[in-house]
């Protein structure tokens, strides 16, 4: 609630012009509860839910909903205790996650939320000789871009040594490999064209988007070293009508190392197999060739479960000029023009891209 009532303050709009609204992760009812508590009466409603793919899933949809004239405004809406919860012992088990349907065949062969993760890790590893010290080094650029922002859970640097040397979780991932937990919330506002006059800044618009669903299960995941990245966004460059070579900043679902490699990879920032290299020396950082999880990401800034809808919010503010000590400025000094923002639900099960341009 605290985040919709700001988002819609940033915006400058009247709450009377919000007639959609979405929301996931907060019961089967989140839509209908949350819209009522903040006094919404919402003729247009999504509760579409694929895990951490699901905010730039429904950015999509209240997109095509406003364009379509089904919706004037639609608030994005999403919040987690996550973290209070672990420390109130309300900690479900790990195992029990996705272990409904055919997935529960394979959960007896420890196929944990992270296990599965750190499997496809080792087997891009395998296939392409991606190292230890290269998923290493995403962890490492993901805290150095978190120094910069005054919000960050976590801001005092590490060192591929200290990634490595942590308490194994599953292998190849210790301790720093996997993101924090963290309580949060967060708050998206989209509107018609006809209201850009009424709002308080600039608008930042949605240029193309992208959606796919690859697998529930492992057995049914095709190959471990592709996301379904691959698909939503190579349908929201397409869309946007911009390459890969055009974004100046990219926002990537990080619950683990492994994920933004390859979802990098995916997107076409680089080539498969090359995304060790990618991410090394720094160049995803603040003042590198392509910066990535400008805030932190799941790694370092916050992760309250389902943070896809976090990457839209870093990437408008990187977009407006807000970011502060962690903006990042093209090469000539200006500020970023186009950026890309890629939620993966599930165990890569899921994916969400969205292009977003600066107005």
């Amino acid at each position: 609630a605290q985040a919709a009532r700001r988002a819609l303050a940033d915006s400058g709009l009247d709450r009377s012009v919000v007639d959609g609204f979405a929301s996931a992760g907060l019961g089967a009812l989140a839509p209908v509860e949350v819209a009522e508590y903040l006094g919404l009466r919402p003729t247009w409603v999504d509760s579409t839910a694929v895990g951490g793919a699901t905010w730039e899933v429904m950015a999509a949809h209240a997109a095509d909903a406003i364009a379509a004239g089904r919706a004037r405004a639609v608030l994005l809406v999403y919040g987690s205790t996550a973290r209070a919860d672990i420390r109130a012992g309300r900690r479900t088990s790990n195992l029990s996650f996705g272990a409904r349907g055919p997935a529960q065949f394979e959960v007896a062969y420890g196929h944990s939320l992270i296990a599965k993760y750190a499997m496809a890790a080792r087997r891009h590893m395998h296939a392409y000789g991606t190292t230890l010290e290269q998923l290493a080094e995403v962890a490492v650029t993901a805290r150095a871009n978190a120094a910069a922002n005054p919000e960050a859970m976590f801001r005092d640097p590490i060192t591929v040594d200290e990634v490595l040397a942590g308490p194994m979780i599953a292998d190849p991932f210790t301790k720093l490999h996997c993101c924090i937990r963290s309580d949060g919330g967060c708050a998206v506002l989209l509107a018609a064209e006809e209201y850009v006059p009424d709002t308080a800044k600039a608008p930042v618009w949605i240029l193309g988007t992208g959606e796919h669903t690859s697998h529930a299960t492992m057995s049914e995941w095709e190959d471990f070293t592709v996301s379904p990245a691959a698909v939503s966004g190579r349908l929201a460059f397409e869309r946007a009508g911009v390459r890969p070579a055009d974004i100046d900043l990219a926002e990537i679902y990080d619950a683990f190392t492994y994920m933004t490699l390859v979802t990098l990879e995916d997107l076409g920032f680089c080539a498969k197999g090359e995304g060790g290299a990618f991410v090394e020396k720094g160049r995803t950082g603040l003042r590198g060739e392509l910066p990535v999880n400008t805030d932190g990401g799941g790694l370092s800034a916050c992760h309250p479960g389902m943070r896809g809808l976090f990457l839209l919010v870093e990437a408008v503010r990187q977009l407006r000029g807000e970011a502060g000590p962690r903006q990042v400025l093209r090469a000539g000094g200006g500020l970023p023009e186009l950026a890309v923002a890629s939620g993966t639900g599930g165990w890569f099960c899921s994916s969400g891209t969205v292009v977003l341009g600066r107005g």
